[in-house]
């Protein structure tokens, strides 16, 4: 390995690092042929005395098979499947086609069962995990492997994924690139190669040609032969590196016997190694030992408890090499020899590989592969059974149906792009209207998922019409989005597609009063909303909500997640809110549509916040963020901006504020411009920097007939400009706030509303609003407006002179808020009892100021009585790593055991400083 020990020195620690029970994981990128698996090669054979191992090379032919890498790397371990939580085994027994569901596995537990499996495994003895030639995994592996090396921390695993080039769904693990070797090493292994000795500018030529890449230094002047090296004559070339390696290795391969060639053919399409299958197939095609021994000569391959090729790239050369009709042989013999009960999904790809001519019985076995990878969550896998099955259907409807699904496959899976390119092939087919209709918003998705821009909205829209006659279910569920991507770029974003989008919803749906459908009543309630306002609108959004939260859910429904949750905010109803929140949480788990729980478990998150439960609505984001991870989604970051803004963590919110407007803009989303003001008016005022949560509210006041969020911040700008003075402009909020809460009538309404006056009178009158608000807070269950309008009046009173009755209000506000976790409030509430007389013993923050973010969170959840498992599973770490957590939390708190946690974690008060009395 000379020339490699820099590189080789960062795999060792890695393996050090899991020797004593650290973890870590590490991307190693590098052209085809510079020498990643000899560094692999050298890394296992030095750990094996040390480390399990577990190590698969990954095959561009399984690319298309959900999961088929990771079931080949857990192969060994899934003996241990059944001490995982019962949610993880089963998501990855389905994933692995090990049993059946009638849910699609979630990916963030089958990474989580991932965590899990590598964990037992590395249980009595450090494990070093190896996939190479990674860029061939099939998706769904690559994300899970992905999503479980991030959470990697004290389990005793090392992980090293080799790859081509680094992949967007490894970005921000630990990344080594290895690169050619120097000219002087690369001169000592060309003469290695070449013992004859070479002419210097024929040496230098061919170190400049192989730019230090190893492989290429062997076998180039290998395929050459002597004399032509010796000449130097046809050294340089005009295909790429990878390409003329390739070539150079097949050369090699040339004088072997057909059916020696033939049979490194059978291994090559065979990517799972398992040489039983390889002796059956080989019987198949008549091969005898004779072609395994002449291959075994060349020094291909390797038969042992594994089929191995000496290098991968002699596995892509040998089958990219070949004819057509002797893939097809090979792939016909495979086929014969493959469970169709055990394996049918890859017998199934043998069999279309091993098709040359439309077979609806190989089409058929297709179409069942892609419904079992759509049941195990793959829906790229899905896609790719379904267009192979489309290509080999005879009859043209059919085929239009199967072309139509792969390419809706392909659009599930993320690949609108993908999806587009198969709908073109549909133009040529004669298809049905309701195909020519499938067709029409399938393309319109995809255009509007690729450029999101106003042509999309309106394609939405006409493919909504077209569906009207044929699939009104389907034409209601194409009109929902068709008005979200109208109504989602708010004030940056065409108000006159708004409105075109509402009218013709209006015109689509019946009138509210003849009709008690769910969808039927929000769509219709959404449209009036758009273009008549809240007036004519709350009627119908009240029967919406009813009928949503009284009739069974179903899987489209999923879809209308968020205007069915909008219209809950809108008419200030919590009880709704928590109700459909939850549900959908539970439905979209239910069908495993990872595509909606984001949007779901955002809801759930601002319902957990509203509740005062800050912790869970940080385990939510923590899971919204997991399944962006797997899913590889772009997500905004709303949740963690108003995390850090309710606790007054002004360095944090700032910086996603930030971001979040930057994106906003940049994707002409004005919803995240609300999400920013709003955070900021909150963060500011709970700091008592009114002046900043002035600047950030009124920017909302142009917008709040969008209600929703800019609705909201009119209760902070109230809030905001009485403290600074500014009466007209807390008027001028107060104003509109009644415009939109008044008719609404609910008693959360009417308590905002309320609150909001209280800070706008005096005397008697503002002491009853107060009460008002307060009473209709507690009534609602909302913990942190009690505590706000508590601190409210007890700063009113403490302003009157009445020091006694303001610490009545202020020490229960100060209780809650603190509770709550609302630092900033918090503290002004202990400043008002300072203020008003009253000497506050407030805990200091000590010992308990020195655990991470991640520490306080497994601390939190142990204090709760939770397993180390329970604690792993919602935290998305390993059960190993809530130990390590744990010791560390131990040490820094000086306790021994759980039960004391309670009362060491009591010093996490609001407040970093004391407060004096008089």
């Amino acid at each position: 390995m000379r020339g490699r020990s820099r590189e080789l020195a960062e795999l060792e620690a890695l393996v050090s690092r899991a020797r004593v029970g650290h973890s870590g994981a590490l991307i190693v990128s590098g052209e085809a042929g510079v020498g990643k698996t000899a560094l692999l090669d050298h890394i296992t054979a030095r750990a094996a005395a040390h480390v399990r191992t577990e190590r698969i090379v990954a095959s561009q032919s399984e690319m298309e098979l959900a999961y088929a890498g990771l079931q080949q790397l857990c192969g060994h371990m899934m003996g241990s499947a059944a001490r995982l939580p019962a949610p993880q085994r089963e998501a990855i027994e389905v994933a692995f086609g090990l049993r059946s569901a009638a849910a699609v596995p979630s990916p963030f537990l089958v990474g989580l069962a991932l965590l899990g499996l590598l964990t037992e495994a590395a249980e009595d003895q450090a494990l070093l995990c190896i996939v190479d030639d990674a860029q061939w995994l099939d998706q769904a592996s690559a994300r899970a492997l992905a999503f479980a090396a991030r959470r990697l921390d004290a389990e005793g695993v090392a992980l090293v994924v080799a790859m081509r080039r680094a992949d967007d769904v490894f970005a921000g693990l630990a990344h080594m690139v290895v690169e050619g070797l120097g000219h002087d090493d690369a001169g000592e292994l060309l003469r290695l190669a070449v013992p004859g000795g070479l002419d210097r500018r024929i040496r230098d030529q061919l170190i400049a040609e192989a730019r230090g890449n190893p492989l290429a230094l062997r076998e180039l002047p290998r395929a050459l032969g002597p004399a032509r090296v010796a000449g130097g004559f046809t050294l340089t070339g005009s295909l790429p590196l990878e390409n003329r390696i390739e070539q150079s290795l097949i050369v090699q391969l040339a004088p072997l016997p057909a059916s020696a060639r033939l049979l490194l053919l059978l291994a090559a399409a065979e990517p799972t190694g398992d040489p039983g299958l390889l002796w059956r197939a080989s019987a198949v095609l008549g091969l005898g030992p004779e072609a395994f021994e002449a291959a075994k000569d060349a020094e291909a391959f390797v038969v042992g408890t594994r089929v191995a090729f000496r290098h991968p790239l002699v596995r892509s050369a040998v089958y990219r090499a070949a004819s057509p009709g002797d893939r097809r042989r090979v792939h016909a013999a495979l086929a014969d020899v493959t469970s169709a009960e055990h394996d049918p999904d890859r017998r199934a790809w043998h069999r279309a590989s091993a098709t040359l001519y439309p077979d609806e019985e190989v089409a058929a076995d297709l179409e069942r592969s892609a419904v079992r990878a759509r049941t195990r969550g793959g829906a790229a896998a899905a896609g790719a059974f379904l267009e192979r099955a489309a290509e080999l259907t005879p009859s043209p409807f059919p085929r239009g149906q199967r072309l139509i699904a792969a390419a809706e496959a392909k659009h599930d899976a993320g690949a609108p792009g993908a999806a587009l390119r198969l709908l073109e092939y549909a133009r040529a087919l004669h298809l049905t209207a309701l195909q020519e209709a499938l067709v029409a918003r399938l393309r319109a998705r995809a255009g509007y998922a690729l450029r999101r821009d106003r042509g999309g909205v309106q394609q939405l829209l006409a493919a909504a019409q077209g569906l009207e006659g044929l699939d009104p279910a389907l034409a209601r569920d194409t009109y929902i989005e068709a008005l979200a991507a109208a109504t989602y770029g708010g004030r940056l974003g065409d108000a006159e597609q708004v409105a075109a989008v509402a009218h013709a919803i209006l015109r689509a749906t019946p009138a509210a009063e003849e009709t008690g459908r769910a969808r039927d009543l929000i769509l219709r309630g959404q449209a009036l909303l758009a273009t008549e306002g809240q007036d004519a609108a709350l009627a119908t959004l009240r029967r919406a909500q009813r009928a949503f939260l009284e009739q069974a859910p179903d899987f489209l429904e999923l879809h209308w997640v968020w205007f069915a949750s909008r219209a809950a905010q809108d008419l200030w109803d919590p009880a709704g809110l928590r109700a459909l929140a939850n549900r959908q949480v539970e439905v979209a788990r239910a069908e495993g549509v990872v595509t909606v729980l984001p949007i779901a478990l955002s809801l759930l998150m601002l319902v957990q916040m509203t509740d005062g439960d800050l912790d869970g609505a940080e385990a939510s984001c923590d899971e919204i963020d997991a399944i962006k991870e797997v899913t590889g989604n772009p997500l905004p970051q709303y949740g963690r901006l108003l995390l850090a803004a309710y606790r007054g963590q002004a360095a944090e919110a700032e910086r996603w504020a930030e971001q979040i407007r930057a994106d906003g803009h940049a994707r002409g989303e004005g919803h995240a411009l609300s999400a920013a003001n709003f955070s900021e008016a909150v963060l500011y005022n709970g700091l008592g920097r009114f002046a900043e949560a002035v600047a950030s509210s009124r920017r909302e006041l142009p917008y709040t007939h969008e209600l929703n969020l800019a609705m909201r911040t009119l209760l902070e700008l109230v809030e905001a400009a009485t403290h600074t003075g500014e009466r007209a402009l807390a008027e001028q909020a107060f104003e509109r706030l009644a415009r939109v809460t008044r008719p609404v009538g609910t008693t959360y309404a009417l308590a905002v509303l309320a609150m909001a006056e209280a800070q706008l009178r005096a005397g008697d009158e503002a002491e009853k609003l107060y009460r008002d608000a307060i009473k209709g807070f507690e009534h609602e269950r909302i913990p942190i407006w009690v505590g706000r309008c508590r601190l409210l009046y007890g700063e009113a009173l403490n302003r009157w002179g009445r020091y006694a009755d303001a610490r009545e209000q202020l020490r229960p506000a100060h209780q809650v808020l603190s509770d709550c976790g609302l630092n900033g409030f918090a503290q002004r509430a202990a400043d008002q009892l300072h203020a008003s007389g009253e000497t506050l013993r407030v805990r200091v923050r000590g010992s308990a100021a020195q655990l991470t973010d991640q520490e306080l969170n497994v601390a939190r959840l142990a204090r709760e009585g939770l397993t180390n498992r329970d604690i792993g599973a919602r935290l998305f770490i390993s059960a190993h790593t809530v130990e390590y957590h744990l010791r560390k939390v131990f040490a820094k708190l000086g306790i021994r055991r759980r039960t004391e946690l309670k009362t060491a974690l009591a010093e996490l008060g609001p407040a970093s400083r004391s407060v004096g009395g008089n």
